[in-house]
């Protein structure tokens, strides 16, 4: 008899959730667009059309200038980096007075870098008497922390007809070593930095 109960109290409880619902979805209507939205074109709500770094074929040092020396390296040694990477990349250097496709501009400074190195020393620790030994093992991690110089080499493409950035990257070396290690690594460096480009 109990069970008669609950499933008529189930179901009465089901007929009265069927009742219609006294809210109304209402709304007022949208505001009529101004009349100049008929002839305005905003480019902020489309995406960019994607760039074409096929058609960069040359390039210029950005007004003229090579980049500057420190005296870490010469100016004349990374404006050659620079040179050769972009090179292997084809992209040509002009020495007339023809218009370039691409500004380069390249700098190179010393920044503090902090680095962490992990050693973990193990212990052993036994016992033994007349019976079997019992031994446990365990390591203790010791990190220290110390701080280097690093050469970064910076490099930044712009578009010499609407000035707009291109490319921009950047990579560090050690500053460490004789002056022809120093060439190497600023090289290497530059390299590193336009690996990348241009973008897939």
């Amino acid at each position: 008899m109990k069970s008669h109960s609950g499933v008529l109290m189930f179901c009465l409880g089901l007929a009265a959730c069927q009742g219609s619902n006294p809210y109304v979805a209402t709304s007022k209507p949208l505001p009529p667009a101004p009349p100049q939205a008929a002839n305005t074109f905003d480019r902020s709500a489309y995406p960019a059309a994607p760039r074409d770094y096929g058609r960069y074929r040359s390039w210029a040092w950005l007004n003229g200038h090579l980049p500057p020396g420190t005296a870490w390296a010469d100016s004349a040694q990374v404006a050659e980096a620079v040179s050769d990477a972009l090179d292997q990349r084809g992209l040509r250097p002009l020495h007339d007075n023809r218009p370039a496709d691409l500004f380069v501009s390249a700098d190179l400074r010393l920044e503090t870098r902090l680095r962490q190195v992990r050693d973990d020393y193990g212990y052993y620790g036994g016992y033994g008497g007349y019976g079997p030994g019992y031994g446990m093992y365990g390591s203790v991690p010791i990190v220290r922390t110390y701080s280097e110089q690093v050469v970064v080499v910076q490099v930044d493409m712009f578009d010499a007809r609407s000035g707009q950035p291109v490319w921009s990257s950047s990579a560090e070396t050690g500053n460490r070593g004789s002056e022809s290690e120093r060439v190497d690594a600023i090289r290497k460096a530059v390299e590193k930095a336009m690996s990348a480009y241009p973008p897939s």
